[in-house]
């Protein structure tokens, strides 16, 4: 299953991603990780056997005789026969001497030693194939793009990091990180955390990771090899620290490792539902939880800046303003849409109501005044944030569309053609969106063989413009070139500009080549590196 996934710009992964290296400074941060995962999972494990102290009691002390006898009598076996073998000296047998640099081994007559190739004059040859192939495999070329997806897969939750290569109809997995429980949200961040405090030309490739747990993980996607995040936003943060800080008061320690349920100002106490990088202050990460709180967090000493309870309950979807830094647009579960400016004591500006659960909320890229929201029912709502009513009950958008019978799971604008939007749902259909003057219209209905449909992600370089990710419930990511579709075509030609459309042909849908155990039998896509066709399960508004 992959519930999130996100695109990272072209240019901005580093060409040859870097290994993970661990040096005294790394070793002792993942040491203290480490450790009190270690004890959290101590603290369960005793917790779990406390509650059942009936285990051990059916042993009997007759069972305990036969258990002290048999030692008794290893032990004497293993005695004789260390007496036997005393001669030998086999406990220093490996400790051979170790010879110094350059010096001459006696045993092959003048032929010298030497720790590093390098230093021997007879080796001229110094390079590394192996090296050299591997390191070509891992490059990333300027006309790249990575992409990110949250994967649960036999219950082991990762991210992977797959390269998709336009020209070559290629999609494959570059790399994956560990995650401690079900990824729920990603956010992509250009800014470097984790070490020290960056300037305003600092410029990075990491991605914000929200999960079942109420802590936020950054890592760095130009390094491969990576166990630990390269930070922490949350509870987990601060127990890091306190680790760090008091070593020797274990007592004090484990005090402070148990995690607080109670609602507070300094971290989130339940899942992390919605991540949002602030464009235009780039320090800035929002984030929403099912604590029914939104957390505006600084990325530089990666604390929790502010809390906003506004919601009354769990807060599922925000976005910053294109425009405005300080405006931050969230929903929630209790069918309210809430526009904030997130600098004023008083934050709430507007807020509006819907018919069901929300599900998303997101600017319109093209026209800021506007906004949409998608929900539980399947339904879109547009709304105007100028208009905002006095309550929720007296909302009136500019336009609503049933979009689905069951929920709208995914959704997005395309950020480089005008009026272009995509919609998935949990009926497991991908459908793109035509939205005029006078409304939106439905341009394509596919069934792409994924599923429950979970994210749906267009890609931000104008070179890819029409490319569309897609993923669900059957874990597989599919990279759709929406312009190999006529109708698609035909509806945005006039809008695209210098942006290439695809010759007429075969549609490209383009997955990961490797085999696939799932049926096919909804009219999808089989996953698989070569673009494909399917007549099945999709209609466009050409032909009804």
């Amino acid at each position: 299953m992959i519930t999130a996934s996100l695109w990272v710009r072209r240019g901005a992964a580093a060409a040859f991603p870097a290994k993970y290296e661990v040096n005294e400074k790394e070793l002792a941060r993942i040491s203290r990780l480490a450790k009190l995962q270690l004890e959290d999972a101590k603290d369960d494990l005793s917790e779990a056997q406390n509650g059942h102290p009936e285990r051990d009691s059916g042993r009997d002390s007759s069972d305990d005789d036969e258990v002290e006898e048999e030692d008794v009598k290893m032990t004497t076996s293993n005695g004789d026969a260390d007496n036997d073998l005393k001669e030998y000296d086999l406990d220093t047998y490996d400790d051979e001497q170790i010879p110094q640099e350059g010096q001459v081994l006696n045993m092959f007559g003048s032929l010298a030693y030497h720790q590093s190739n390098a230093d021997d004059p007879y080796i001229t040859m110094q390079g590394n194939d192996e090296e050299d192939e591997e390191r070509e495999d891992l490059q990333v070329l300027p006309t790249d793009n990575m992409v990110v997806a949250a994967k649960v897969e036999d219950e082991v939750a990762h991210l992977e990091v797959y390269v998709y290569e336009d020209e070559a109809d290629n999609l494959y997995v570059h790399h994956d990180y560990p995650l401690p429980a079900i990824p729920l949200c990603v956010e992509w961040l250009d800014l470097p955390v984790g070490k020290g405090t960056p300037d305003a030309s600092s410029s990075g490739n990491y991605v914000a990771v929200g999960t079942l747990d109420p802590d936020i993980e950054l890592w760095d996607l130009d390094m491969i090899d990576s166990m630990y995040p390269n930070a922490i936003l949350g509870q987990g943060s601060l127990e890091e620290d306190s680790s760090k800080a008091d070593l020797d008061t274990e007592h004090k320690k484990k005090k402070k490792r148990k995690k607080s349920k109670k609602v507070n100002d300094n971290y989130h106490v339940d899942a992390v539902l919605s991540l949002a990088a602030n464009r235009l202050n780039r320090k800035l990460l929002a984030s929403a939880s099912a604590d029914k709180t939104v957390k505006l967090w600084d990325l530089t000493t990666q604390q929790c800046a502010k809390s906003f309870s506004y919601h009354t309950d769990k807060v599922c979807s925000i976005a910053w303003h294109p425009e405005e830094a300080t405006v931050l647009l969230s929903g929630s579960y209790d069918r309210t849409v809430v526009a904030a400016d997130l600098s004023r004591m008083e934050a709430v500006i507007g807020r509006w109501g819907v018919e069901s659960d929300v599900e998303t909320v997101i600017w319109d890229p093209h026209d800021p005044n506007y906004f949409y929201v998608t929900t539980e029912n399947g339904m879109i709502h547009y709304h105007d944030k100028r208009t905002a009513p006095l309550s929720p009950e007296n909302t009136k958008p500019v336009w609503t569309l049933q979009a689905h019978t069951a929920s709208v799971s995914a959704f997005d604008i395309n950020p480089v053609i005008p009026g272009f939007l995509v919609t998935g749902s949990t009926d497991k259909e991908v459908k793109l969106w035509n939205v005029q003057p006078n409304g939106p219209s439905m341009v394509v209905s596919r069934n792409l063989g994924v599923g429950k449909v979970f994210t749906t992600r267009f890609a931000p370089d104008k070179e890819v413009a029409f490319r569309l990710a897609v993923a669900g419930s059957k874990g597989a990511m599919q990279i759709w070139d929406t312009s190999t579709n006529p109708a698609v075509r035909n509806a945005f030609a006039g809008r695209v500009g210098p942006t290439p459309l695809a010759d007429e042909g075969k549609e490209r849908v383009v997955g990961v080549d490797e085999d696939s155990s799932d049926d096919e039998d909804e009219g999808g896509v089989e996953p698989g590196g070569d673009a494909v066709q399917v007549d099945d399960g999709w209609e466009s508004m050409d032909e009804v």
